[in-house]
């Protein structure tokens, strides 16, 4: 059985006790029944057989055919002339800062309103984080504010390095916007959509516009390896810029020569062996994730005070996470509530991301609003999105809301 055809049958769904660390209000054994995870890993039934093929050609490190195929295929789904596949979705990041040419006292901007991975790198690089308020329309970064303060920063003499915009829980930024605002002062676009494999702007697949797009196949993605992630381009000699740096900077040389310093950052064609058997089923694990958020939307759109994520027009989210808005100035009830009266059923959810400005991590760094942002995170909540959730599962997690709503 070929990869393509194991994909088109239905998959088991890992059921790991996720999170694996003790948590007071997470019951080890569910109130209402199994217990039901946020966005588990969904295997298509192939990965044994790519895993054995790996196994059988002798390849295990990062080299040889299963990553080079992973890579192909990763393009084929994307459009993307050349792809590297890293070890994860940070290592791709930092692959891309460093191609960049980011530097200590540099400034690099990005969304407030992510995961920390997005800044992480290039901060331990040396660089001077700004983060900027989102979108109402989208949740992801403001182009109008971007706008706004490249024209600042161009009057002080002091533009960032690199804007990173973010594709928030599987949905784009506007990025072919963002991307022209950039191209008008010089400034290059590294795209994070670490989340957003199969989403679409405009037509075009999640990061296309950028300089540079970083993925990530981590265990909760919509197509997972386990750990992993890709670099994307559509500048090729960028990507072999990077391929050269991810296995240690070794120059063509009979001998290890090295010009500069480099990192470990190759997928191992075991996890690419993984990725290539998940990635035939791409397009029926975002239908099936849109088909929860839809659900979600008509099992509880009439609770007062209750709101979801929005779709701007000009694109098409892959609904990685389904978020729900609890608004109780309007009637619903408090976000945290929610959230714990779901843990003591048994349902993990959590929080919209905090946004960075307010983390202490990165107390005093410079920002641009963040009132968006935060209001996002008082009252978001991330409910279980899993493309293996069943109707009936989801009918639990609808059930327990209403409860929750009922007081």
């Amino acid at each position: 059985m070929t990869p393509a055809e194991a994909a088109s049958r239905p998959g088991p769904v890992l059921a790991f006790p996720l999170p694996l660390r003790a948590r007071e209000d997470v019951p080890a054994t569910a109130a209402g029944g199994e217990r039901i995870l946020l966005s588990p890993p969904h295997l298509t039934g192939a990965e044994p057989a790519a895993l054995q093929a790996a196994l059988d050609s002798g390849w295990i490190a990062p080299a040889g055919p299963m990553p080079a195929a992973f890579e192909a295929a990763i393009g084929e789904a994307t459009g993307f002339a050349a792809v590297l596949a890293t070890t994860n979705g940070t290592a791709a990041l930092h692959l891309g800062y460093r191609l960049l040419g980011v530097a200590p006292g540099d400034e690099v901007w990005t969304s407030t309103l992510t995961f920390i991975a997005t800044i992480a790198p290039a901060v331990q690089m040396g660089a001077v984080p700004r983060f900027l308020d989102v979108a109402e329309e989208s949740w992801t970064l403001d182009p109008n504010l971007l706008e706004r303060e490249l024209a600042r920063a161009a009057r002080r003499g002091r533009l960032p390095r690199v804007v990173v915009p973010v594709d928030l829980f599987g949905q784009c930024c506007d990025l072919d916007t963002i991307a022209a605002l950039c191209e008008r002062w010089g400034v290059p676009v590294l795209c994070d959509s670490a989340a957003a494999l199969g989403a679409t702007q405009r037509g075009r697949h999640a990061g296309r516009g950028a300089r540079l797009a970083a993925f990530s196949f981590n265990g909760n993605k919509i197509v997972t390896t386990g750990g992993g992630g890709a670099l994307a381009s559509d500048d090729a000699r960028l990507i072999e810029r990077a391929r050269m740096l991810a296995t240690q900077a070794k120059e063509p040389a009979p001998h290890y020569q090295h010009e500069t310093t480099g990192f470990t950052y190759g997928l191992s064609a075991l996890l690419a062996a993984v990725g290539l058997a998940q990635l035939p089923a791409l397009a029926e694990r975002v239908a099936a994730r849109r088909a929860i958020f839809a659900r979600y939307r008509e099992a509880l759109g009439d609770l007062p005070g209750l709101g979801f994520m929005p779709e701007p027009g000009w694109g098409r989210a892959n609904r990685w996470l389904s978020v729900a808005l609890f608004l109780p100035r309007l009637g619903a009830p408090d976000r945290e509530a929610v959230r714990r009266h779901l843990a003591l059923r048994g349902i993990e959810s959590r929080p919209v991301w905090k946004p960075l400005h307010l983390q202490p991590a990165f107390r005093g760094a410079p920002r641009s609003g963040g009132g968006i942002a935060a209001r996002l995170f008082e009252t978001g909540l991330c409910l279980p999105s899993g493309s293996g959730l069943t109707p009936p599962q989801q009918a639990r997690v609808a059930a327990a809301i209403r409860e929750a709503a009922a007081g």
